[in-house]
Formats: C-alpha cells, structure tokens, sequence
C-alpha cells in the first residue's frame, strides 16, 4: 500500500515499537499538572491521541484519509467515555519512536496509544503512567524465503543477514536470543522501518526483526506492492512486549479513566455484550446493571463519567473482540481472513481461551 504524505514525510523517524536508543529515549520530564488532564479535555472539547500512521492493524492511516487499528479504535472509546464525539472531537498527533514521550511530558498528547511498550525505565523515569495493555506482543522476525527456502524456525535462518536498529533493544533482544540458542547472524543497521524495508526488498537483509504485529504489517504492506518475494514470518517471540496505553505521571484520574475503558471493553465481552445487544441487555442482572448504568467513581469531582459512558464506548467502538475483528480481520464478526490470529494467542480472552486479556472486576 502506497505510504501517506504523512507517513513519508515522517517515515524517517518513524520506528517500530522497540527501536529507540537509550540516548532517545532520555526526556527532561515536566513537572505533573495540578489539573486533571481529563478536566482540561472536556474544556477543551478534544482530546489529543497520539498514534503511529504506518502500522495496519494498530495505527494505520490510508490514502484516502481513514484511520484504522486497535489503536485507534482504544483512542475512540475513550473520547466516547468522557462525552466526546468521536469523529470529530479527536485530534490525532503522530507520536514517532523518539518523540512519542516528549509530546506526551510537554502536552501536546493528552494520551499516547501508540504500540509503546511498558518497560520499568519508562515507567518509572519517562513521567509516564501506563494504563489498559490493548495488546500483547513480542519480537520476531519477517524472512525472505527465497534467501532462505523452507525457513519455518529461527534454527533454519543460522548465518542470515538481519536488518535491526544498532543500539536499540531490539538489537539487545537479537543478540540475546541468537546467542543463547547457538546462532549467528550479521546485523543491517536500519536507522528506521523505511530504511529496513529498503534493505529487506533489496536484499542487503534477508530478515528483518521487530514487534511481530510490526512484521505481520509490513508482509502485509511489501505484500500489496509488485514483489516477486516469497516471506513468512517465524513461529518463535524473542521477548515479551504488552504494548499499553501512557498518561502523565500523577494525573491518576486520567488515568483511571483510559485504564478502566478497556477494562470495560474485555469485561463487556466476557459478559457478551457487544455493540449490538447491549441495549437489550437484563439489567436485573447486577454485573450487567454496573457495567451500562455506573459511572463506577469515575471521573472527576467536576466531570464524573456519565452512568451510561459504557454504552458510548459500546455503541463506537464495541467490545474487545469486535475492535480486534475490524483491526486485524475482515470485520465480519467470526475472525477471518486475520493477519494476526487471536485464538490460542496472549491476546484470546482468559476465561474463554486462556489468554491474557484478563480484567479485574467492575463494581
């Protein structure tokens, strides 16, 4: 697919989730604002989402100005929580890997949705305070079949050339794994995913490492190009990365709000209300009674959630299943044709599958 204004004119800068050096990620935080940022939202009548551009499946923009992804549909349920209208009361900031935590500190996002992964160094020195993992990724890694055919295992790519960021974690990740398991590999520096993807399509690379919802996007992308290649993208993760959502240090209100709007999206299709039946859910049934009729304490003493902000969030962008449908498979509401298969994975339903996708309760 071809790439944005945006995307291009940003692409240089534009990382995958890991890809930053320490010397990137070092921030001069502000000091925490008094005022609720979510006070300072509503006042507003926007809220600023920062979001990546290039990535389908979690923050994509296309051609024709359509934004799509968990990502984005996260970003949307929570303007919709605290009464915004979700098509026009959001105001999408594209946050690069090196600048996504410095627009956060200074105020130019109210919120970061942007695959970021949460590490104890940002989140004890980045004035950041994480909140509702939208999704639960790891490292790995797209490979060229023609360089290495019938590759299915990381074992059958020992020697290959891998394009990586030089000094990142992700390079760290690289190292760790191929050391442990008995491989080598030469390293492609990729100062970014566009110069990975040059290298890659050109063959400087025969792999390329990265989140693995980052290599299942850009298969997908070389895919919809005239490429001749033949890819796949290896079974094993390299590392854990629970990519969530970020607020600013001490704005615990905030917080609770962006954190509990996902909660209520896993905790909605536990329950099996989606967008819709749940105007026709029992209420006689206490759980179900709390979860579309309860601010819960949310908010703040001068803008609680309304008791319906459930229903805002399931009426725009569902529960998390259907969120995930329209993000990573066809949207016809049985997960199909998906790039990234929920089922049996970290990001199925606990109490359904055995994933992680788990919610404390909401009373």
């Amino acid at each position: 697919t071809e790439e944005t204004t945006e995307e291009t004119t940003e692409e240089t800068t534009e990382e995958t989730t890991e890809e930053e050096t320490e010397e990137e990620e070092t921030v001069d935080p502000v000091g925490a604002d008094t005022q609720s940022t979510l006070d300072a939202v509503i006042a507003a009548g926007s809220m600023k989402c920062g979001v990546k551009t290039s990535q389908f499946g979690m923050g994509y923009l296309a051609d024709d100005g359509t934004r799509s992804g968990l990502d984005i549909e996260y970003c949307r349920a929570v303007a919709a929580a605290i009464g915004l209208d979700p098509d026009t009361g959001i105001e999408y900031v594209l946050a690069t890997g090196s600048n996504r935590f410095d627009l956060l500190a200074a105020g130019d996002i109210d919120v970061l949705i942007r695959t970021t992964t949460w590490t104890t160094s940002r989140d004890a020195d980045l004035n950041a305070d994480f909140a509702g993992i939208n999704f639960y990724d790891g490292q790995g890694m797209l490979v060229n079949l023609d360089s290495h055919p019938g590759a299915n295992s990381m074992d059958d790519i020992d020697g290959a050339n891998i394009c990586v960021g030089i000094g990142t974690t992700t390079e760290g990740n690289l190292a760790d794994y191929f050391q442990v398991n008995g491989l080598t590999y030469t390293a492609v520096n990729s100062a970014d995913a566009a110069a990975a993807k040059s290298s890659f399509l050109e063959g400087a690379c025969t792999a390329w490492t990265g989140d693995m919802s980052a290599m299942v996007a850009q298969k997908w992308g070389i895919e919809q190009g005239n490429t001749t290649m033949s890819m796949a993208i290896m079974p094993e993760l390299m590392s854990k990365e629970p990519l969530a959502a970020a607020t600013r240090d001490n704005d615990d209100d905030w917080n609770d709000v962006v954190t509990w709007v996902w909660y209520g999206m896993l905790t909605a299709e536990e329950l099996g209300v989606d967008s819709t039946n749940y105007a026709s859910q029992n209420l006689s049934n206490p759980a179900y009674n709390r979860l579309l009729n309860s601010s819960l304490g949310l908010g703040t003493e001068t803008n609680p959630l309304s008791d319906t902000w459930m229903q805002s969030v399931l009426a725009t962008s569902g529960n998390y299943a259907e969120a995930y449908d329209r993000s990573f498979c066809d949207g016809t509401g049985v997960f199909a044709n998906c790039l990234i298969d929920r089922a049996g994975t970290q990001n199925a339903p606990y109490w359904e599958d055995g994933g992680l996708q788990y919610a404390p309760p909401m009373r």
